[in-house]
This record gives C-alpha cells, sequence and structure tokens, in this order.
C-alpha cells in the first residue's frame, strides 16, 4: 500500500468545569510530555470540535448547562471518533456505565491515583492512533479500488471469492494468460506485494462500503 501520511499530534482534551481538578489533570498530563487542551465547559468543546480533532477526551460526567453525557452523545451524532473517559463522583456510577454501553472507553472516580488516569489516557491515545491508520488504509484501498477497470474488478472480485486463474478464465470466458495478466495489473494498481495482503485490504473495508 501507498505510504501515509505522518501522524498528527496527540492532544488530549480536558473538559471539566472544577478549575482545580482541570488545571490539575493539565499539570500532571502536560509534565508526562503529553499536550493537553483545557475546556471548561461542554459548550467550549463543541465551539472548537472539528472532525481533524485527533488524542482523547477526558469528560467530567457532572458539568453545568450542558452535561458530559450529553456532550458524549452530542458527539457521537457528529460521529467525532475521540475516545472518551469519563470522571465520575460515586453517585454519577450508574450514569457512567450507561455511556460505556453507549461507547465510551472507560471511567474512573473521584478522587483517582495518577498511575490510574496515565494508563487510561495511553489506553485511549493507542485506541484513536489505530482507529486513524485503520481508516487512512481503508481510504486508501477504495481509492485504488476505483482506479481498476470493470475487468479489472471482475477478476479481484473471483480473486477474492478464492477462485484459481483457470476457474476465473472459465467464468469470465478469457485465457487464462490473460487473466494472469489482469491479475498482475490488480496487484500493482492496489499496491499488494502478495495475494495475502491484496485480499485482507479488500475484506476489511467497512460492511456496507459502496465499493464493496
Amino acid at each position: 500500500m501507498s505510504e501515509l501520511p505522518a501522524a498528527p499530534e496527540q492532544i488530549v482534551h480536558v473538559v471539566d468545569d472544577d478549575e482545580a481538578l482541570r488545571d490539575s489533570l493539565v499539570w500532571m498530563l502536560e509534565s508526562h510530555g503529553y499536550a493537553v487542551s483545557a475546556h471548561d465547559s461542554a459548550e467550549a468543546f463543541l465551539a472548537v470540535c472539528s472532525p481533524e480533532m485527533t488524542g482523547c477526551i477526558v469528560l467530567d460526567v457532572r458539568m453545568p448547562g450542558m452535561s458530559g453525557l450529553e456532550l458524549f452523545e452530542e458527539l457521537d451524532r457528529r460521529r467525532c471518533g475521540l475516545p472518551v473517559v469519563f470522571i465520575t463522583g460515586h453517585g454519577d456510577v450508574p450514569m457512567a456505565v450507561s455511556a460505556l454501553k453507549k461507547g465510551a472507553v472507560d471511567f474512573i472516580e473521584k478522587p483517582f491515583a495518577e498511575a490510574d488516569m496515565l494508563r487510561l489516557i495511553e489506553h485511549c491515545l493507542e485506541r484513536e492512533r489505530e482507529g486513524r491508520a485503520r481508516r487512512l488504509l481503508e481510504a486508501d484501498t477504495v481509492r485504488r479500488l476505483e482506479h481498476l477497470t470493470q475487468r479489472e474488478r471482475e477478476v479481484l472480485d473471483l480473486i477474492i471469492a478464492g477462485k484459481l486463474n483457470k476457474q476465473i478464465a472459465d467464468v469470465l470466458g478469457i485465457s487464462i494468460k490473460t487473466v494472469e495478466v489482469h491479475r498482475a495489473r490488480v496487484m500493482e494498481k492496489m499496491g499488494a506485494n502478495s495475494l495475502a495482503v491484496l485480499v485482507q485490504s479488500v475484506v476489511t473495508l467497512e460492511p456496507g462500503n459502496p465499493t464493496r
């Protein structure tokens, strides 16, 4: 596959109305080398939220105005893929559990140990990196598929179905030599150096993708 662009810097977005806790988190994370952006309300974060954001969100469940849960649901509607860790008080655990069922990564109760928070942050950032890399690879695969001719796509579909060259030739009514030529062009256009890479790049596309 083609070389992927350099990864952007990941930022830990801290969203909490408690100034003391917010400042404490920012200091702790920055002292461990993380880039941090602090927001004193859900509304403040939404005002700067964009699809290009990378990293993760540390989000207080209970805030005045829009709550952490309401922000989480709004981000889901906006298809924001940033992993979320909720900060909760003891009485907020049921709400945090509900958020987990809707896709949040985890929650941590106040007061929390520094090591526990750092572990959750690193887990979130790794998850976001993996998700972004997967989306980039899928986009690259889709772009390459669009450059295949109709015949090359027919050959590819039969390769994915596990057909041998002779079987592909019989299905399409062409010679084995012609199949070999199309197959070589498919491999080249898809940037695949092996049959396994070719198959994996196509079959792992998200279900419902119009190119499938």
